[in-house]
Order: structure tokens, then sequence, then C-alpha cells
């Protein structure tokens, strides 16, 4: 047999391997030279300057069949740490996590409300640095901060382009404002892209799954990893899954489209339903105010859950919305996995779960050559700030699957 010839690492060959080591458990030299292709040669190499960057840690022996017992590797926890930011209109969520996802910090502050945003930006810069000190974390071990919002976002430039809970948030320039008082790599992203990366990166998914998760929060967005990495598209804009058209000739939306999904089945969209049934709805304590939308979900939520009949109904009519949506977008990208988070999701995902998993079933292209995993989040309102955290860690330690993270100019 010919021998193999070493071949040159790359970004991408680090991320591969990266990957495996994280959602593998602990793996040897050999299962990853096997499973990636790679030469044992280029394993080397790869795994010697993770182990050397504290990435990558031996732990224990497997046994050979034949030869000496194989050396365990997994990730080290401890090696970095990264922030994330989840910027909303009613709360600030402040999260820090370790290597592998998982929460070691939490923190949530005043939201955007109405304040302008430089007022805002200047309250989360003063929150970062008391979280950090807080924590007793070292600024070397923190690999960057990432800050989410709803979309759209300009991702180049670090702008907010204008949700509708944020309109003063417009063509704001958020990452200048940030890399000029945080002393770390700082990056501007999507709440509902970095949820997913959150939730792929901490469940260990491996990268050979088509995965997305679908995130409500005041809206509705989609973030879909391929091979590892986090689709983008043009703009850094995809997965926008609440701007598909459920009702020809609907209700307008902000975005310029008509009849879109989260103008019937997010969560302002059902409380709006729900106020033109007010009495019905008198007794929850609802508000039916702009600065108490979550708030008032969540009471709508638990009144569904119990089986008051007109919440109910309200919450599994926004379900089965959701459901047609997610099925549109599995015969586009023949998902595997979905995962159902966000604000939204922590009183009454399980009536959204049931939904999407019975319509799935029924009506998805694939659903004859394969089942299509659906789970709720374990952490559904921290998800973002979560995922935050995840692109920071993707983009340090998987370089090729994740953010390119350069230092504040």
């Amino acid at each position: 047999m010919a021998r193999r010839e070493s071949t040159p690492t790359t970004p991408g060959s680090r991320a591969v391997v990266v990957d495996l080591i994280r959602s593998s458990g602990p793996i040897s030299r050999v299962e990853l030279t096997t499973a990636t292709g790679l030469t044992q040669p280029a394993i080397s190499q790869i795994v010697r300057k993770l182990v050397s960057d504290g990435i990558v840690r031996e732990t224990g022996l497997k046994a050979s069949t034949g030869g000496k017992p194989r050396v365990l590797l997994e990730i080290n926890p401890r090696a970095l740490y990264a922030i994330g930011i989840q910027l909303g209109f009613e709360s600030i969520t402040l999260v820090a996590t370790d290597v592998t996802g998982g929460v070691t910090g939490r923190e949530q502050i005043d939201g955007a409300g109405l304040d302008e945003p430089e007022d805002v930006t200047q309250r989360m810069i003063r929150a970062y640095h008391r979280f950090v000190r807080g924590l007793g974390l070292d600024t070397q071990t923190i690999a960057g901060v990432a800050v989410v919002a709803p979309g759209p976002i300009n991702l180049r430039q670090g702008f907010v382009l204008g949700p509708p809970m944020l309109p003063s948030w417009v063509e704001f320039g958020l990452l200048g404002v940030l890399q000029a008082k945080i002393d770390v790599p700082v990056i501007v992203d999507n709440d509902a892209a970095a949820a997913a990366v959150g939730e792929f990166w901490s469940r260990r998914v491996s990268r050979s799954t088509t995965f997305a998760s679908i995130y409500m929060g005041s809206g509705i967005g989609a973030g879909i990893v391929i091979d590892g990495a986090l689709y983008r598209g043009a703009g850094s804009n995809s997965g926008e899954i609440g701007h598909i058209s459920i009702e020809r000739d609907g209700e307008p939306c902000f975005c310029g489209n008509d009849g879109c999904l989260e103008r019937y089945a997010s969560p302002s969209a059902v409380l709006e339903t729900a106020k033109r049934s007010h009495p019905e709805f008198a007794e929850l304590g609802l508000t039916f105010e702009a600065t108490s939308i979550m708030r008032d979900f969540d009471l709508l939520c638990r009144a569904a859950v119990v089986d008051f009949k007109p919440a109910r109904a309200l919450v599994e009519t926004s379900a089965a919305q959701v459901a047609s949506a997610a099925v549109t977008l599995s015969n586009l990208l023949d998902l595997d996995h979905i995962v159902l988070t966000g604000p939204a999701m922590a009183f009454a995902g399980s009536i959204y779960a049931r939904a999407m998993r019975d319509r799935l079933s029924k009506s998805a292209f694939s659903r004859r050559a394969h089942q299509i995993s659906v789970e709720l989040s374990t952490n559904p309102r921290d998800s973002a700030a979560i995922g935050a955290s995840a692109l920071i860690l993707q983009g340090s330690v998987a370089p090729g699957h994740g953010p390119l993270l350069r230092p504040n100019p």
C-alpha cells in the first residue's frame, strides 16, 4: 500500500478536528484520522497545536486491539471564556461561557426600551466591565464579546438596521462604540443566528447534521448550521422564516412583504388577537402594552398550558403556523434536527414542539427517507446570549467555521 503523504493543515482542517473532539467526547488520534480522512502526520500536527494552546487536553487511555493503548483527547472547558450580550427591548442579558458552551455567569439589566442607543450602549459597556470583574475573569482568558440583536444586521459594519421594536437603532454604529471601550475582540450579530450556533455547540451536535433552530422572541427567526458552520447567505441575514408569507394579500409587514408569518404567529401578533377579545382574557392580567410583550405572552402561555381554552386556542394556532413554516424550511434544506428556542418557548414550548413534530411527520418531503428530530432548548430565554458566546468560541478555537475575530482597532 502506498504511503499517504503529509497534508498541510488549514483552518478548515483544525475546525473539523475541533468539531469532532467537541461532539464525540474523548476520542483518539487514530479515530480522528479515520473520521476526517486527514493523514496521521496532519492530525498529529493539529492536535499538538491544540494541546499546546490548551484547547484540547489528553485524558485517559483506550484499550487497543493491537499495540499500546491509545491516548484519548477532549476539549478543555476552562481554556477560554466568551461573553455574550443579548440586546432586547425589555431586557439585556449577559452570559459568560466556557469552551463547551457551559454557562459560568449570568446577569440581566434593563433593556433598550425607548432610550437612546448611545445611552443603552454605555449601560452595556459598564455592565460588561462590572460582570467580568465580578466573575474574576482575566481579560487574557476572554476570547471576545458578541452582542446580538434582532435583525436585520449589517454584520460587516456592525449596524442594527431596524427591527420594529428598536426603531431608533437604525444604522446606529454599535460595533464602533463597543470597540472603543472594550479591550477584547467584539462582534455584532443576529440573535436567531447566534442561538442556532449556541444550540449546535453546547448540545455537541455532529457537524454531519443538517441543523436549524427556530427562535421566537418578539419576532420569529431561524439559524441554520451546515457542515459545522453557520449558513449566512449574501448579507448574513439568512433564516428569516418570520418573513415567509403564509397569507396571500395578508397583513402588511415592516419588512415590505405582505402576509408574513411574524404578523400572525409572533407573540405580539398573538397578543393583538387576544386584545380584540379582551373580555375573555381580563382575568389573566394582560396589559397589552408594547413595553411588556414577553411578560404578557408568558401569562398567556401559562394559561394555555393549564388549558384555559381561549388562550390554548390562540397558542395552538400560532404553533400550527410556525409548524407550517418549519415544513418549508425543512423542504428547502432537508433538515434532520430542529431545536425550538427563544423566550417565547419558555412556557408553551411543548405545544409548539408537538405541533411541529406532527406536521413534519405528515408533510415533510423527506419524511420517508429520514426522521426530523424536533427538540426544545434547555435554556430558551438565554439562548441568544449563550449563542453569542458560542460564536466567539467557535471563531477562536475552530477558525474556518466561526466569525473571523480581529483585535480591536
